[in-house]
């Protein structure tokens, strides 16, 4: 089973880099050659293309013109531990412990706009690329283009895909070209008489998730319909083979 989470605009590279293991980004030639081209582009360039503040701009224009493939502790962080965010907030990485870590390298993916599909312990630079900025590039008009033949065979290992991500980022995944299994868990909370998804919410729910399948070493799709963090319960009536749905009645 194979869990598949976004990436966050947050990120934290102010702690120390911690002894967990690293790994470097199977897709690294390509993320070298997305940076390249975010490396050409102007401050203004970069505000625009991705509607950025100017304070923003700045930050990220200069993160391209310092970017390098360096893996090295005094550059990278393993990528689980350097993004921040409702997703990583709910998964809690930093209460790991290192066999937990060691069974994330294998289960869990990250997808990215400048570096593909990361496993949790590739060392990544600061950055900011999301999926669906539209950058042109010798594959296409964007990195959906650019992406979505090389991210589906990373992520197809014969084996369910618990897909965990937004659609922004699932979108650069090749789906006709995957062998395995989709599902995607949903979570609604109960608001004005009905269950509605409610993004803040959902998203720490599928870090939440993806926590519990980690930690407890799931390997099964149906063991995920044990998952009752935070008040949620799965709903029978409202899953199938493709979706499995979570309800809540209260915020906890």
């Amino acid at each position: 089973m194979i869990l598949i989470i976004s990436p966050a605009k947050k990120l934290d590279f102010d702690d120390v880099v911690p002894e967990i293991g690293m790994s470097r980004p199977q897709l690294m030639s390509d993320a070298v050659e997305l940076a390249s081209i975010m490396s050409k582009q102007s401050q203004d360039e970069i505000k625009h293309l991705m509607k950025l503040s100017d304070n923003l701009a700045s930050l990220n224009f200069e993160r391209y013109q310092s970017w390098t493939d360096d893996i090295s502790e005094l550059h990278s962080k393993q990528a689980i531990l350097a993004f921040r965010g409702d997703v990583y907030a709910g998964m809690a990485a930093t209460s790991f412990e290192q066999s937990d870590f060691d069974f994330a390298q294998q289960h869990l993916r990250i997808l990215s706009g400048l570096y593909g599909v990361l496993r949790p312990l590739d060392m990544i630079q600061p950055h900011r690329l999301e999926m669906g900025t539209k950058l042109a590039n010798k594959r296409g008009r964007d990195l959906y283009a650019f992406w979505r033949e090389k991210s589906a065979k990373l992520i197809d290992y014969e084996s369910p895909i618990i897909n965990l991500s937004s659609q922004e980022y699932f979108k650069s995944i090749e789906q006709s070209q995957l062998s395995s299994k989709v599902i995607t868990p949903v979570f609604k909370d109960m608001k004005n008489g009905e269950y509605k998804i409610i993004s803040i919410y959902a998203k720490k729910a599928r870090g939440m998730m993806v926590d519990f399948a980690l930690r407890n070493r799931l390997s099964n799709p149906e063991q995920l319909k044990e998952f009752s963090a935070a008040g949620y319960k799965f709903s029978k009536d409202g899953s199938n083979d493709e979706q499995l749905l979570f309800l809540r009645d209260m915020h906890i």
